[in-house]
């Protein structure tokens, strides 16, 4: 059952690196704690590649690019390539400005990381500017814009019932271009390796109201596939639905006055007091 990884997790507590944003450093390390596994932040390079070395898996989040963190995510991913580890890639705002874009694609090309998680239009971007740059095989070309709306994604570009199909084929068919894990989370999220997707519902609409619910998942996802043993997708999908469900969980502990504030906590929370049984109970996913 899913509720095992989650489990997995908190017996094995992996120590998660990661090069995030400073707009959510914070929150990203009290979720990786909330689950029960461990965060460490270094983007300094020289001291990024020692601090991976002695971790379990590595998170890169572009969200706040300067030129010292992408020197430092680069020696921290080759560093973790070269141990083993899983890289997770949060690829948050490409197709906002080209920095971004070419940052995730040059961590793409260079890195090969393990997953990549993203919003609906962020990987959209990705999956055409990879298609692109491998056909013009033109890897310092330019790179065209996508339809984010600064982080988030474009409203024209969610996965919706009617368009589920669809959806689950473009996941399919990215993760089978990489050869890596695709993650598109939204309304419906959609986890696949190219084979299987997981198609998950968890989740409440309010959770967007607040900054940074999508980092947190990437640092929870990089413990989860840390963790996880062998059936990475599997892993993967278990770090959605344990986000998704403790959005619902901390939703419904709201009372009158409270806001987005609050509720960012309520979720991390509702994490902290999860195990196994009630993900299991809770999860609401398929597999196509």
């Amino acid at each position: 059952m899913i509720g095992t990884y989650l489990e997995e997790v908190r017996h094995k507590a992996p120590l998660v690196h990661n090069i995030t944003n400073y707009v959510t450093v914070n929150d990203v390390a009290n979720m990786i704690l909330a689950c029960g596994a461990s965060p460490i932040m270094a983007d300094e390079p020289e001291d990024a590649v020692e601090i991976t070395a002695i971790c379990n898996s590595l998170n890169l989040n572009i969200g706040t690019l300067n030129r010292r963190t992408i020197e430092g995510m680069f020696a921290a991913g080759r560093r973790a390539k070269e141990l083993g580890h899983p890289v997770l890639l949060d690829p948050v705002g490409a197709g906002a400005s080209s920095l971004r874009t070419k940052t995730a694609l040059k961590i793409m090309e260079e890195i090969r990381p393990d997953v990549i998680r993203g919003n609906i239009s962020e990987i959209r971007t990705l999956r055409d500017n990879y298609t692109n740059r491998r056909q013009e095989n033109a890897a310092g070309g330019q790179v065209s814009a996508g339809a984010t709306r600064g982080v988030d994604a474009d409203i024209r570009d969610a996965v919706t019932e009617e368009n589920l199909e669809e959806g689950i084929a473009f996941a399919k068919a990215f993760a089978q271009e990489t050869g890596c894990m695709v993650a598109i989370t939204g309304a419906i999220d959609l986890v696949s390796d190219g084979s299987a997707c997981y198609v998950i519902r968890n989740g409440m609409p309010q959770m967007s109201r607040i900054t940074g619910t999508g980092c947190q998942l990437s640092g929870l996802m990089t413990a989860f596939v840390a963790a996880g043993g062998e059936d990475k997708l599997a892993a993967a999908a278990a770090a959605v639905c344990t986000m998704g469900l403790a959005g619902e969980m901390g939703y419904q502990r709201m009372q009158e006055g409270d806001g987005n504030a609050t509720y960012r906590s309520r979720i991390i929370d509702a994490v902290y007091q999860m195990n196994g049984e009630i993900l299991d109970q809770g999860a609401k996913y398929e597999i196509r």
